[in-house]
């Protein structure tokens, strides 16, 4: 999992929302209370942001040069699948790099 220490490399922000009780976000919630630590561990000065709000659905945001940003909605999505997700962001960002 080496694309983890490129997120900084291709993006500007990582943005999670969240709802903090729903059972459609439970899964993102998961996953983020696993993966947080490493993820900022590996890109300390990428801002990777949790927002939660009563009954929002769970997404996904990547925020890149110049304001581009794309999101990812997480409703439905296994934790692997968010995983892949987020690589995908990364890969898109490493695209409008080229």
């Amino acid at each position: 999992m080496a694309w983890r220490g490129n997120l900084s490399k291709y993006l500007k922000e990582v943005r999670f929302l969240m709802c903090q009780t729903s059972p459609a976000s439970s899964t993102t919630r998961s996953f983020v209370e696993k993966n947080y630590k490493e993820l900022k561990t590996l890109n300390p000065k990428l801002p990777i942001l949790i927002r939660e709000c009563s009954g929002v659905e769970p997404q996904l945001w990547a925020r890149y040069d110049l304001g581009v940003e794309k999101g990812i909605r997480l409703e439905g999505l296994t934790e692997e699948q968010i995983s892949k997700a987020l690589q995908d962001l990364v890969k898109a960002g490493e695209s409008l790099k080229a």
